[in-house]
């Protein structure tokens, strides 16, 4: 099976961090891999996005028109790539700062309140693991032991301590997911 995804957003809501989790969980369940990066000259708030591909079988490119699914956390982004979601395919979406919701009736669409979730829980950085958690419930990828191992890749041991808060708030977004008739 493989599963092809973009996440986009601005930068410093975490979406390279949310692929880069993605791939390392899925390299964790011997899974092939490809994490492709993209993002403007500007750090913080420019559009940023990741393409991520997960299979059972080698990844031929990492280069990609559409998506299986794709995780969309800012307007920008909803304008650029709700068209490029496959047919069947996925689109899960955070709507704080949408203007103009999905509007396709050939896909499954996802909400999850993740800005507001974060701040129930105290802190606003753990947003895009409650988006991730999201994904997770749809399409359960990767299992939450690998999701860990690949935190604990990811971040700094100087934030292993962190991995806890992460867990809840992957867990945060498993539980607030939903579908959108």
């Amino acid at each position: 099976m493989t599963e092809e995804i973009i996440i986009a957003g601005f930068g410093g809501q975490g979406v390279l961090s949310m692929g880069k989790i993605l791939a390392y969980s899925g390299i964790m369940q011997n899974k092939e891999v490809s994490w492709m990066p993209s993002y403007g000259p500007e750090m913080r708030g420019g559009t940023a996005n990741v393409t991520v591909i997960l299979s059972d079988e080698r990844i031929s490119s990492p280069i990609l028109n559409e998506y299986d699914t794709a995780i969309i956390l800012n307007q920008q982004s909803m304008d650029k790539f709700e068209k490029t979601v496959k047919p069947g395919g996925a689109l899960l979406y955070d709507p704080n700062g949408i203007s103009h919701h999905p509007q396709r009736k050939d896909i499954h669409i996802y909400q999850v309140e993740a800005v507001a979730k974060a701040t129930e829980m105290g802190n606003t950085k753990i947003f895009n693991m409650i988006v991730l958690g999201a994904y997770l419930k749809i399409k359960p990828m990767v299992k939450m032991e690998n999701v860990i191992k690949g935190l604990k890749k990811s971040l700094p041991v100087r934030h292993h301590k962190l991995i806890p808060l992460n867990e809840a708030a992957v867990n945060k977004g498993m539980e607030s997911v939903n579908e959108i008739k």
